[in-house]
């Protein structure tokens, strides 16, 4: 498999007609990725570094969340050190929303939002202080991507995001590993598709340069993620 450039196929994800059992699935299955494959510990990693910034951080917005499951890794760490925060989190899709809702019911300092993140009114927008998006970036092309970032820092909101590294022992390792556990058609094929669209680190470097940025960092965290972090 040749990994020299992104790939920009679509993933079945990204489709608007997705049966609400297969979504479901989908989204339980993202979740034990994420938690055996540290999704969920690059943006607690990212997460604390800012914090140890001394910013002053009390709302974050998830911009694609899905399931909502780093909503609720943010939240039980918050709750763990005691700092108050607020989460508000945005998807398109409205079975998204739904299973959210179930899945951060007992979350009562949040709000999730069923539309484009570019139509948040601006007197939200004014109260948010990080920008998260988890495996949310390589669904986009590079304009897209450009589009995002400025949108975080036209907003003055700190940019976290983690996603993939494009690398081929990434490919086929999940490759391998969603032929033999995955139950869902959608994972089984965007599992590897994501590899395809993701990210070199210099890649990352460019897009946020483009989009007008100087500080930032980028640091790669097992498995095969970049954190990025952004600000003015």
């Amino acid at each position: 498999m040749q990994l020299q450039y992104r790939s920009y196929e679509k993933e079945y994800l990204d489709s608007n007609v997705i049966a609400p059992k297969d979504l479901h699935q989908t989204l339980v299955e993202l979740h034990v990725i994420n938690t055996y494959l540290g999704g969920y510990k690059a943006s607690l990693k990212g997460l604390k570094d800012i914090l140890k910034s001394k910013r002053s951080i009390h709302n974050i917005l998830d911009i694609g969340f899905g399931g909502g499951d780093s909503i609720k890794q943010f939240s039980k760490f918050a709750k763990s050190r005691n700092i108050p925060l607020f989460f508000y989190g945005v998807d398109l899709k409205s079975d998204c929303i739904k299973y959210a809702e179930k899945n951060l019911a007992f979350i009562q300092n949040k709000k999730l939002i069923c539309d484009d993140y570019r139509n948040i009114e601006a007197t939200l927008l004014e109260k948010i202080d990080i920008i998260h998006c988890s495996l949310f970036l390589h669904h986009l092309t590079n304009g897209e991507i450009i589009s995002l970032f400025k949108f975080g820092k036209e907003n003055g909101s700190m940019l976290l995001a983690n996603d993939l590294h494009r690398n081929q022992f990434a490919y086929y390792s999940i490759k391998f590993l969603t032929a033999l556990f995955s139950k869902s058609w959608l994972v089984k094929n965007d599992a590897c598709l994501s590899v395809r669209r993701a990210f070199r680190k210099n890649e990352l470097e460019w897009l946020l340069q483009q989009a007008g940025y100087k500080n930032y960092t980028i640091k790669w965290s097992w498995a095969f993620r970049y954190i990025v972090i952004a600000y003015e």
